[in-house]
């Protein structure tokens, strides 16, 4: 074979980058011509080429492959595969490093994928196959344990559902056949078992004689840290997977991949190419969940740098059917990692366009494999869900996880979001069986970065240290925080201290990959709480949670405490970052924040003692949900269909968000706007609307004799509350109750100085004040404290 060979990629994601990438090692190459190839494969060698053709246009395929002297077709997708990309090409003499349609269908049919396994044998989950929806249903209720639900079509990796109750299951069965969720593919439905355990996968490669396997691999298939979220192509990967010893991969061999060769061969369709099993390890020994007819997406990515061998060979030893001829193996104490970087929003609705960065690094054995790029006025930007992968190699797995991590960190792009756990159940593995290295075990291996928590304090330095301010020290790495009340220019003080968190609004910030403002929320929560008391906010310490510090993670929440404290007034003189393993999942975090103000002893709020009938209630703005109701939020999200990467179905300060923005929107901070009329003794009292909403908040800062009567109609409902209201059919007394409902601050003013207030309100920066009310005599509204007149209005 020493002519060289034209080669035609056909695909444009991250397997097809690594493949490509291969390939172009090889001496044996001609030319390489990918279509359509993205924003990486054509800077791979001046021999790699992107062409401009739809990947199931045969015709147009063909026609390029004979004009350009093509020897061997590699289709990397499993759809042209299905469609008889091989068989088209064959008719013209073109060899395939791929299978035959009726040879794909191993992947394109779950159902006839599953009587082929019942036919030859092959260990996998008891399932039952349907195309009527009552029969469906019927097998379903006399289905005993948890379920799984598959549309039996090509679903592009989305068609597999994992209901958790019967109820779900039903729901599911529904969704998939009658509301035709994933189109034409729920035609046909399997419902199998629910296998326990861990999966591995192996990639094959056959003439449709001999198999040869590659090291097993592990994918990690959910969105998030912890195996949370949905369902995705892949978020990341690493081979050789513990579990694959070599016990198990020839069990796997014998019992699977073998079978399977042999069973397609006999009965008239030989498989050709790479040959994909999903497999689950039970407790009852290896079970087949699913075959693929292709190389995975993104196993690819840590098997094909694993591989010693010339990739142009092999392929075309087993197009022509003598793979027996060629001699290959696997890299002798390697291991592989890659990492996929993906946009925001991503399994759900995301954006395109985005400028992406890739810094210059030094770290060797470390590859980037584009997915979802392409370049674009000679910029290099994002075009689909999963970007772009990084993987490392190296001699031992904890090294190669390292490397392809620091290779992400080079990576930038506007919403990236990644798992920071890739390999969590090897490196487990590894630990218990006693296997971490040639090393004794460190805090690292207790899941505890030392390193990582002071690369978080010198990222953080430069944030704190923009919130100084008199009689504070803003350096942070002591053991306290200090602060001089004398030098602020207190005389006779009182100190008030408050302390909140921002309750579950941080689930919806993890499932959005939104991090940033939720520090600002934090402050603002504490800050406002004490500012009803008549103080200013001196400084502020923060208390961050996680089960694995990832720096990025954790510094975007700080910065944005820090930028809380800027518009408080107030210093950030300290905190703490505790990582926890076994406390939390992981990926997840909690904060906590504790403020610290002053007031002089005379000018303590409330002064209940001077509040009367007639008293005006002043109001200012929310910015929107601030940091209360996220339990209910979540809930009618949940009823909605939506997600928050969805398009925001409301308007949200009239700009185009996506729900989960909108709803991140951080809590307003009342400071700077109040102080003054708080220093000129014209605010009698104020109310801070968090939780209970505003009957729950504005009676608090009331004598026992007095009642708040508001009225609705004095300020519109914002959007989101309008959205919340109509889509959770949530009642009027329980929105108010829930939520602030547009009202962030209540202040009670004498009627003479409401003008006076209003003015320095606005000469503050504030564009709207609202009088949303009085203070009426309690016996009068039948002994409430808070009458809302006119809620019917919302």
């Amino acid at each position: 074979m020493s002519t060289p060979r034209n080669i035609l990629l056909v695909g444009s994601g991250g397997r097809e980058h690594a493949i490509a990438w291969k390939i172009a090692q090889s001496p044996r190459l001609g030319r390489l011509f990918v279509a359509p190839g993205n924003g990486g494969t054509a800077s791979i060698s001046p021999k790699v080429v992107n062409v401009p053709l739809d990947v199931s246009d045969f015709p147009t395929l063909i026609t390029f492959a004979q004009e350009n002297d093509v020897h061997l077709l590699i289709p990397g997708p499993e759809q042209p595969l299905c469609e008889g990309i091989a068989d088209a090409f064959k008719k013209v003499g073109i060899p395939c490093f791929g299978p035959s349609k009726l040879a794909a269908r191993i992947e394109g049919s779950k159902s006839f994928s599953k009587n082929f396994m019942k036919r030859n044998k092959i260990p996998t989950a008891h399932y039952g196959n349907f195309t009527d929806f009552d029969a469906a249903k019927e097998f379903l209720g006399r289905f005993s344990g948890k379920v799984v639900l598959k549309a039996s079509g090509l679903a592009a990796g989305k068609g597999v559902l994992l209901p958790e109750t019967q109820q779900e299951a039903l729901e599911g069965l529904k969704a998939i056949m009658v509301d035709k969720e994933f189109g034409i593919a729920g035609t046909e439905i399997v419902i199998e078992e629910y296998l326990e355990g861990e999966e591995v996968s192996v990639l094959a490669i056959s003439d449709g004689y001999t198999v040869i396997p590659l090291p097993g691999a592990q994918d990690h298939k959910r969105i998030f840290d912890g195996d949370k979220g949905p369902n995705t192509g892949g978020m990341g990967a690493y081979a050789p997977c513990p579990l694959a010893t070599p016990t198990f991969m020839e069990t796997v061999k014998k019992m699977i991949l073998q079978p399977a060769i042999d069973g397609m061969r006999k009965e008239g369709y030989p498989f050709i190419g790479v040959l994909y099993a999903g497999l689950m390890v039970t407790k009852d020994g290896v079970k087949t969940l699913e075959f693929n007819c292709r190389f995975g997406d993104p196993e690819t990515q840590v098997v094909v740098p694993l591989i010693d061998g010339d990739l142009v060979e092999i392929a075309m030893a087993a197009a022509e059917g003598r793979l027996d001829s060629v001699t290959f193996g696997v890299k002798e104490a390697q291991f592989a990692c890659t990492v996929v970087a993906a946009s925001a929003g991503y399994p759900g609705a995301y954006s395109k366009g985005q400028d992406i960065t890739i810094s210059a690094t030094n770290e060797p054995n470390v590859f980037v494999f584009h997915a979802g790029t392409k370049q674009e006025n000679g910029r290099l930007v994002t075009s689909g869900g999963r970007v772009l992968t990084v993987t490392g190699v190296s001699s031992s797995l904890e090294t190669a996880i390292e490397k392809a991590y620091k290779g992400m960190n080079t990576v930038c792009f506007d919403g990236i979001q990644f798992r920071k756990d890739i390999g969590h159940r090897a490196l487990a593995r590894l630990v218990q069986n006693g296997n971490s290295g040639s090393r004794g075990l460190t805090y690292a291996d207790a899941g505890v970065d030392i390193d990582a928590g002071d690369a978080l304090v010198e990222t953080i330095k430069p944030f704190v240290k923009a919130t100084k301010r008199s009689g504070a020290d803003a350096d942070i790495g002591g053991f306290g925080g200090l602060f001089d009340l004398k030098a602020a220019g207190f005389r006779d003080p009182v100190l008030v201290s408050g302390t909140d968190g921002v309750g579950t609004k941080l689930r919806v910030a993890l499932s959005a990959g939104i991090h940033d403002t939720v520090g600002i929320d934090l402050v603002a929560m504490s800050v406002n709480d004490i500012l009803v008391q008549g103080a200013e906010p001196l400084f502020f310490l923060d208390y961050y949670a996680c089960a694995k510090l990832d720096v990025t993670t954790a510094a975007e929440v700080v910065k944005g405490v820090a930028l809380g404290c800027k518009d408080a007034g107030c210093a950030l003189v300290g905190g703490e970052t505790a990582e926890m393993p076994g406390m939390y999942h992981d990926g997840d975090y909690d904060v906590a924040g504790f403020a610290v103000g002053a007031v002089e002893r005379e000018a303590v709020l409330p002064r209940l003692q001077e509040m009367g009938v007639g008293d005006e209630i002043l109001a200012l703005p929310s910015s929107g949900l601030h940091s209360n109701g996220f339990s209910l939020v979540r809930k009618i999200v949940s009823l909605s269909g939506l997600n928050y990467s969805s398009p925001c179905p409301f308007t949200h300060h009239g700009t185009d968000q996506r729900l989960g923005q909108a709803l991140l929107t951080p809590t307003r901070i009342y400071v700077r706007q109040l102080l003054p009329s708080i220093r000129q003794g014209l605010i009698k009292g104020m109310a801070h609307i968090t939780g209970g909403g505003l009957p729950g908040n504005i009676p608090r800062a009331l004598p026992k004799h007095l009642a708040a009567v508001v009225d609705a109609t004095a300020w519109d409902l914002p959007p989101v509350f309008k959205w919340l209201k109509k889509t959770g059919n949530v009642a009027a007394d329980d929105l108010s109750r829930a939520f602030n409902c547009g009202i962030g601050m209540v202040l009670i003013v004498a009627p003479e100085n409401v003008n006076t207030v209003i003015a320095s309100l606005q000469a503050s920066g504030e564009s709207t004040v609202l009088r949303v009310g009085k203070l009426a005599e309690r016996h009068a509204h039948g002994g409430k404290d808070f009458v809302l007149q006119n809620s019917q209005r919302w």
